[in-house]
C-alpha cells in the first residue's frame, strides 16, 4: 500500500490501514513530514472547533452533504478523543476553537509519528523522504528521489493520494500534481484562493494612497463588523439580508486587507470577484445605531477639526479613522449624515483575491463527484485521493484540520474495504 503526501489526510489513513495490518509506504517530497501542520499550528494549533454539530458541519458550504460523511465517521469529539490517546490534551478556548494544551503542534505530531514507527499492533509505517511523485508509467508509481540514481517506480495494491492544495508550496503544497491527474481524466476545479487575503480599489480607482499604506499598513481594525451583501456584484448598497456578517478584526497591507475576519467571507468574496465587481461592507462603530452617530456627528464642532470631532463624539481614532478620509470624498465628509452613513456602512471595494500561494488553504481540486464512496477514482482504478486535494473548502476555525483527518480516516477504511 502507498501513500503519497504527509501531510494530516495522509498520516491518518497510515493509522488506519496500519493498525488493520496493512503495510504502508509513505512517501514525501520534503525532508520530514507534516510541514504546514507544524507552521499552522506555530501560534496555536487550532485542532477543531466545539459548536453544535449541525453548525459544524454547515461550515463546509456547498460540499456540506460530502463532508459531511466524513464527519460522520471522525467528527469533533473524535478528534479530541484521538489526541487523547496521543497523550495530549485538549481545551476549548473563548471563541469555541479548540486547543492542544500545550498550544503547539510539535509534541502532537512527534507522538503520532512514534505510534506510526511503533505501533503497539499492526504493522509499522515505513516513510520514504524526498521522494517527488512525477506520475505513472503504466501500473507504476514514478517519483524523483534526491539522493538516489535512477527513476524509482513502486507497485501497489492501492494508492492514496494526499497532495494538499496549492498553498504554501514552500512546505511542499504546490498543486504540482493538476497537470499528472488532469492527464488521466479525472475531473478537477480549478485551485483557487481560500482563506486568503484581497488587493483593494481606493477612492482614485488604485490601491490605497502612499500616505495611508505608510501609516496603517499592518495595523489591526479591531471591534468591527464586516459584511457581504446579498448581491455583492452590485457596488449598490443592497437591502436585502447579507449572506454574510460577523464581528471580529482583521489587518491592513500595503496592497488591501487581511486577517481572520476577511478569511471568514473570502468565499464568498472571491466568488463575486468572479462575477464582476466586489466590495466587503464596514461598520466602524457596531456598538452604536445609526440614530446615534447621526446625532454625534451632527453635533456642533465649533472651531474643532473633523479628526477632533469624530474623535470627541464618537471615539474614531487611528485606523478606523484613516479608512473614513481614505474611503470617502469631501462631500460626504462634509455631509453629516452622509458621513453618519459611512460610519455604518463603509463601502471597501475590492480588486482581487491575494495569489493562492499566499493563502491559508486551497478551494478547487479533484471533484468530489468522481470519487466512489471509498475515495477511489473513477479514472482510475485503485488510486484513492483525500484531504485538501478535493474540492472542498471551510474557514479557519479548526473545520479544515477536522475534515482532513476525516478524509484521510475514510479513504484509510475504504482501502481497506476494497483490498478485504
Amino acid at each position: 500500500m502507498a501513500i503519497v503526501g504527509g501531510g494530516p489526510a495522509g498520516l491518518m489513513a497510515a493509522e488506519v490501514l496500519s493498525q488493520a495490518g496493512i503495510g504502508v509506504h509513505l512517501f514525501d517530497a520534503m525532508p520530514s513530514v507534516g510541514r504546514k501542520f507544524l507552521l499552522a499550528g506555530k501560534g496555536g494549533l487550532n485542532l477543531t472547533h466545539s459548536e453544535p454539530k449541525d453548525l459544524f458541519g454547515a461550515r463546509y458550504g456547498v460540499q456540506a452533504d460530502h463532508v459531511g460523511s466524513w464527519l460522520a465517521l471522525f467528527d469533533a469529539q473524535s478528534v479530541r478523543d484521538w489526541a487523547k490517546g496521543l497523550g495530549i490534551d485538549t481545551f476549548v478556548g473563548s471563541s469555541g476553537r479548540v486547543f492542544p494544551l500545550e498550544m503547539k503542534a510539535a509534541p502532537l505530531l512527534r507522538a503520532w509519528l512514534h505510534r506510526l514507527r511503533h505501533p503497539a499492533f499492526g504493522v509499522p509505517v515505513q516513510f520514504h523522504m524526498r521522494h517527488r511523485w512525477q506520475g505513472w508509467a503504466g501500473d507504476a508509481l514514478v517519483f524523483s528521489a534526491t539522493g538516489q540514481f535512477g527513476v524509482p517506480r513502486v507497485r501497489a495494491k492501492a494508492t492514496l493520494l494526499a497532495l494538499g492544495g496549492a498553498s504554501w508550496p514552500r512546505l511542499g503544497s504546490d498543486g504540482a500534481w493538476v497537470p499528472l491527474l488532469a492527464e488521466q481524466g479525472v475531473q478537477l476545479a480549478p485551485l483557487q484562493a481560500a482563506n486568503c487575503g484581497f488587493d483593494v480599489w481606493g477612492r482614485d480607482g488604485q490601491g490605497w494612497t502612499a500616505h495611508f499604506q505608510n501609516r496603517f499598513a499592518g495595523q489591526p481594525l479591531k471591534q468591527v463588523v464586516l459584511q457581504v451583501a446579498a448581491q455583492a456584484h452590485s457596488i449598490q448598497a443592497d437591502t436585502r439580508p447579507a449572506r454574510f456578517e460577523r464581528p471580529g478584526e482583521f489587518v491592513i497591507t500595503a496592497s488591501g486587507v487581511e486577517g481572520s475576519l476577511v478569511y471568514a467571507a473570502s468565499a464568498w468574496l472571491r466568488d463575486d470577484l468572479a462575477q464582476g465587481p466586489a466590495q466587503m461592507v464596514l461598520d466602524l462603530l457596531p456598538h452604536m445605531s445609526l440614530a446615534q452617530v447621526q446625532k454625534q456627528v451632527a453635533w456642533p464642532r465649533g472651531s474643532k477639526s473633523l479628526t477632533s470631532h469624530l474623535k470627541s463624539r464618537l471615539g474614531l481614532e487611528g485606523v478606523k479613522m484613516g479608512l473614513l478620509y481614505e474611503l470617502c470624498d469631501a462631500q460626504t465628509l462634509a455631509n453629516p449624515l452622509a458621513l453618519a452613513a459611512a460610519v455604518k456602512h463603509l463601502a471597501v471595494r475590492l480588486k482581487s483575491p491575494r495569489p493562492v500561494s499566499e493563502a491559508i488553504s486551497t478551494a478547487g481540486g479533484v471533484k468530489l463527484q468522481g470519487l466512489s464512496p471509498e475515495m477511489m477514482l473513477a479514472e482510475r482504478p485503485g488510486v484513492y485521493v483525500a484531504g485538501e486535494m478535493l474540492d472542498w473548502e471551510a474557514p479557519t476555525g479548526g473545520y479544515l484540520l477536522t475534515a482532513c483527518l476525516a478524509s484521510g480516516r475514510m479513504a484509510g477504511k475504504g482501502i481497506l474495504k476494497n483490498l478485504s
